[in-house]
């Protein structure tokens, strides 16, 4: 059974192999298995992760079974009824299996404020980009660079719209 859950302190080592894993089965084909290795060591550090624990307006969350963290999100409250995914991983070999999902419907109950939900997708993630539309995310028409790395798409999607919660 998984539990998804507030992320602790104890749980940062676990999250932070889960994003390096994850990134190197995403990302080695796009960007090199040294970039991501760089990548990895600045934005998922146990220092970086650690500022997302207690930061206001921010969710950080786990997917645990049997004692494994096998999946997580964050996501930051912007205002104005804004949810902003920052973070949503899922170990590859439980991909396809509705964790994405739930996580997200985790962080939506969370949020009850959300109206809509934004996040950036790089730009070559295709299994990415094909979870987000079938969630019924859409382009919202802004690109970024992806913290300088890609380029990324940014989607959205209207909490209304986004279906029933798993």
């Amino acid at each position: 059974m998984t539990v998804i859950r507030p992320a602790v302190a104890d749980d940062l080592r676990a999250v932070r192999l889960l994003l390096v894993a994850t990134w190197h089965d995403t990302y080695d084909r796009l960007f090199g298995s040294e970039k991501v290795t760089a990548i990895t060591d600045a934005w998922h550090s146990l220092s970086a992760l650690a500022r997302g624990l207690d930061r206001r307006g921010h969710l950080f969350l786990v997917a645990e079974t049997d004692g494994a963290i096998v999946g997580t999100i964050s996501a930051t409250d912007r205002g104005g009824g804004l949810l902003w995914v920052d973070r949503l991983y899922v170990s590859p070999a439980l991909q396809r299996c509705g964790l994405g999902r739930a996580l997200l419907d985790a962080a939506l109950t969370r949020a009850p404020q959300a109206s809509e939900v934004r996040l950036e997708v790089e730009r070559g993630n295709a299994g990415g980009l094909a979870f987000y539309a079938y969630c019924g995310f859409s382009p919202a028409g802004d690109e970024t660079t992806c913290g300088g790395v890609g380029q990324a798409i940014v989607l959205k999607c209207a909490v209304s719209s986004f279906g029933p919660r798993v």
